[in-house]
């Protein structure tokens, strides 16, 4: 059961890979059904019109199921209860009806065999895998509740082109995050790009630049947005 959506670019790149496990594994008893729970529309005919000649336009081949909530249902019974944040996130139900498996579709080639031979649920494998990935989640959560507040405030104020106000409210975010490599980058564009204020953006590109060279984890991020701001 994959949670999906049409706006979702990583969902997207996943569903080829989806349509091959469906075929590869068909005969083995495994059955996929995407869930499109986060779509938006007028109404939920519209929303589920749009969804229709998505696929049809996108993956005519398409060889598994679709399911479709308007309301948000299966959100709350499957990814809330499941720590689960994010999309894609696929759940993996084994032979005897237990979810054997929650995580991103990219996994389920390693553990998509184990689960149909019966050798991943119980495994410590699959243990480990759960305890990372509950770990990662809440710490996504907590740095959510940071920024969901921020965007809110950010969000309108970009839509609007008032940049003084879209300062303030990222100006807000990296005091509490001074460490968001994109809040950091979303600063550095709006002094250079929007406000056009070359005198206080470009130290705050230099340093920005400076930092990306020294990261370690996830450098190749953080050296694409900094080295992109001159550019824009």
């Amino acid at each position: 059961v994959e949670f999906w959506a049409t706006w979702c670019g990583p969902c997207v790149d996943a569903m080829p890979h989806l349509i091959e496990l469906q075929e590869k594994y068909e005969g083995s008893g495994f059955e996929a059904v995407g869930v499109a729970a986060c779509e938006q529309g007028p109404t939920a005919d519209e929303a589920r019109t749009n969804v229709d000649a998505w696929l049809t336009e996108k993956f005519p081949n398409l060889n598994y199921r679709i399911g479709f909530d308007y309301i948000g249902e299966m959100n709350k019974l499957w990814m809330d209860p499941s720590s689960s944040i994010g999309i894609p996130t696929s759940f993996v139900v084994d032979r005897d009806g237990h979810i054997a498996f929650i995580g991103h579709p990219a996994e389920l080639d390693d553990v998509l065999p184990k689960v149909l031979n019966g050798s991943w649920r119980s495994s410590y494998e699959a243990k480990a895998a759960d305890a990372k990935r509950i770990a990662h989640n809440q710490l996504a959560a907590r740095e959510m509740s940071l920024t969901g507040p921020i965007y809110a405030k950010l969000e309108p104020a970009m839509q609007a082109e008032d940049w003084t106000a879209a300062l303030l409210a990222i100006e807000e975010g990296l005091a509490l995050m001074p460490d968001s490599c994109e809040f950091r980058q979303i600063h550095a564009d709006l002094l250079l790009h929007k406000l056009r204020d070359i005198k206080t953006g470009m130290p705050v590109m230099r340093e920005l630049v400076d930092d990306a060279i020294d990261k370690t984890s996830d450098a190749a991020s953080w050296i694409a947005l900094a080295l992109n701001q001159p550019f824009d």
